[in-house]
């Protein structure tokens, strides 16, 4: 990032970026703990996989359904409030999931994590939109992002070992303590770039050079309120359609790494429980890599002078084309080439996952929320349709067609940011 800017004004974005990193590594805990306790879990309660796949999407229902109204309370809320709110509410939901006794209490509260979860990556975005300039975005972004993927890649041991020693039960409510306390630290430490109080005049230019509305201190911009007549706009442009598409073939990947991915190891491809904490952190470090290659390596392109069109879209193309390497696991029996696919197919969907900069620099800008919560909502029921449809495909005892299925959505969403995302400018209404 560039560093001719004073020092002070590094820190403050740092410490906002870091402070967001570590609420996505939270919120991917309390995502992903059914898929560590799955397998536990799925015994003592006596569900099949259909029921384990309909627990799975349970989360993504809700949480897709409430990404466009999560995307009207990020463009009205400031931050500091709503944060710590969704925080709060996701922690005591996945805290509760430790004491459930059935396959219909554990669902309900799936469900409500959903919810609770709805305006986090909206947020997230809006975030990085104010206290980033546009060439530093895509970095800032993918150091968010990338805490879904090292958050679970160093954690996912921690989280198999907690509930190899406390149990499923104990493992949910960890999760919740963490949340709890993020939750006092969030309100305690984060401000906007306008209304934090050592922020300079010089700073705020800084952060806002490329697009000086994206923060001001006239009264005036901070009036324009959401109407209902702008939800059109999140659905009628064909370049945002692209966008969605591909969000959700992207999310197809991710979803079957958060939910069925533990499953796999252990039920269908023989591996002992606590080596498979193990062999599943590879992936998900690899996912981490990509990530962070990706947004830097597209904000280099930017500062070399490459068009966005190039800089922009060509990680996302190389990693999806990388992720379509799932399909090598439908031919082998080797653990280590299993993992091996895996890897390298997680480690091009990470290449693949700074699609949020697109949101930031497409949409209106009044309406940037309101588009990523759109965006959002449709990328994120690829979790309620992929697990579902892993689970009938998997009914039988053979994962392979549920691969497949993978794969060949992968390969759309490729097709859809080559031919239908276009030229990348700001959409104006």
């Amino acid at each position: 990032m560039n560093t001719k800017n004073s020092t002070g004004s590094i820190r403050k974005r740092f410490n906002v970026l870091t402070l967001v990193f570590i609420s996505v590594v939270i919120n991917y805990i309390d995502r992903s703990n059914i898929s560590v306790a799955a397998f536990a879990l799925s015994q003592d309660l006596s569900l099949s996989s259909i029921q384990m796949g309909y627990i799975f999407s349970a989360f993504a229902w809700t949480y897709a359904i409430f990404q466009i109204p999560g995307g009207i309370l990020v463009d009205n809320i400031k931050a500091r409030i709503l944060y710590p709110i969704m925080l709060i509410l996701w922690s005591i939901s996945s805290l509760l999931q430790g004491f459930i006794n059935s396959f219909t209490a554990l669902a309900g509260l799936r469900a409500s994590s959903g919810i609770f979860q709805a305006p986090s990556f909206p947020t997230n975005n809006a975030i990085a939109s104010k206290w980033f300039p546009e060439k530093e975005r895509a970095s800032a972004i993918a150091i968010y992002t990338s805490g879904q993927y090292v958050g679970l890649a160093f954690l996912t041991p921690l989280l198999v070992s907690v509930q190899y020693y406390l149990g499923w039960r104990g493992l949910f409510i960890f999760s919740g303590i963490i949340g709890l306390i993020l939750s006092y630290i969030w309100y305690k430490f984060y401000r906007d770039p306008k209304d934090h109080e050592s922020i300079s005049k010089t700073e705020l230019e800084y952060i806002c050079q490329d697009e000086p509305n994206t923060i001001s201190t006239n009264e005036s911009e901070d009036a324009i309120k959401f109407s209902w007549k702008d939800i059109k706009h999140a659905f009628v442009h064909k370049k945002l359609w692209g966008l969605y598409i591909g969000q959700f073939c992207i999310g197809s990947l991710i979803i079957f790494f958060l939910t069925w991915f533990p499953t796999y190891l252990v039920q269908y491809r023989g591996i002992d429980f606590l080596e498979s904490g193990f062999l599943a952190s590879i992936p998900f470090l690899a996912a981490f890599v990509g990530v962070i290659l990706s947004g830097f390596t597209s904000d280099f392109l930017i500062r070399k002078g490459y068009k966005k069109e190039v800089a922009r879209k060509l990680p996302i193309i190389c990693g999806m084309l990388l992720s379509t390497c799932i399909i090598g696991v439908n031919y082998t029996d080797n653990t280590n080439f299993i993992i091996l696919f895996l890897t390298i197919a997680f480690f091009g969907n990470g290449f693949a996952s700074t699609t949020w900069v697109f949101v930031s620099l497409m949409a209106p800008k009044k309406l940037i929320g309101l588009v990523g919560g759109t965006f959002n909502f449709i990328g994120s029921s690829s979790a309620v349709i992929t697990p579902i449809a892993i689970g009938y495909l998997a009914k039988n005892g053979d994962f392979r067609p549920a691969i497949f299925f993978i794969t060949c959505l992968t390969f759309v969403g490729l097709l859809s940011f080559i031919f239908l995302v276009g030229k990348i400018k700001r959409i104006n209404i």
